[in-house]
């Protein structure tokens, strides 16, 4: 992880290319070091008091940048992370080439294919998400746009980690795979029960799937119970 203090200039990356807008950040395709590269730059609240509005962005900036540094140790596939820019709120990563694992599964015929490359894919997410959960970590955010399957290596790659964080909690872990349970339902239900083909290999690869999955179906009880009270 390198200073961004030597690494970019303090200015706006609003000259840059917009690749992406969300709630929390801006997301500028650019380059560093000759190689292609993302910048994720943070964006500050109005409604927030400054000071500490530079406190709250600079601690998700950096707590991002640890839960990255953190995956990639627990052997998950992520953006390498280049630069930490606290001048500008930014975070620079490498570009990954390929496409996102969600227009894979919307290009997708429904379950069972022709062939077994879409149980394949749910495999790898089910094996990287217990790594993640097995070493303590949430990423709170898991949906079919924050994976990409790597065009260079055919491997799956995890983005977004900005609303991640350190937990051991079966609860924490269980909220994390029903954001993705629901965000398959909502998504890729006419590909079939990919969810079901992610849990079972998750259920393999964790150490701590009992506990898990036992919150899981409390977890699943009170989101159908919001559901149904609107």
């Amino acid at each position: 992880m390198a200073d961004g203090d030597n690494n970019e200039s303090p200015q706006s990356h609003h000259d840059l290319p917009l690749y992406k807008q969300g709630a929390e950040a801006r997301v500028y395709e650019s380059t560093f070091l000759g190689k292609r590269a993302i910048v994720k730059e943070r964006f500050s609240k109005k409604y927030r008091h400054p000071v500490l509005d530079v406190k709250l962005t600079q601690k998700r900036l950096t707590g991002e940048a640890r839960t990255l540094t953190k995956a990639r140790k627990l052997g998950v596939v992520t953006p390498a992370l280049y630069a930490v820019n606290l001048m500008t709120n930014s975070l620079t990563f490498e570009f990954v080439e390929g496409p996102l694992v969600k227009d894979i599964l919307l290009r997708s015929g429904p379950l069972p294919t022709s062939d077994d490359k879409i149980e394949e894919l749910a495999g790898h997410i089910g094996r990287a998400i217990a790594k993640l959960h097995d070493g303590g970590l949430i990423h709170g955010d898991l949906t079919t746009s924050n994976m990409i399957v790597c065009a260079k290596t055919n491997r799956l790659v995890l983005i977004d980690f900005g609303l991640g964080y350190n937990s051991t909690l079966p609860e924490d872990k269980a909220v994390d795979l029903y954001v993705l349970e629901r965000a398959c339902v909502a998504m890729h239900s006419s590909v079939g029960d990919f969810n079901g083909l992610i849990l079972a290999a998750y259920n393999k690869a964790s150490k701590y799937w009992s506990s898990t999955y036992n919150k899981l179906a409390a977890v699943r009880l009170r989101g159908r119970k919001r559901v149904m009270v609107g």
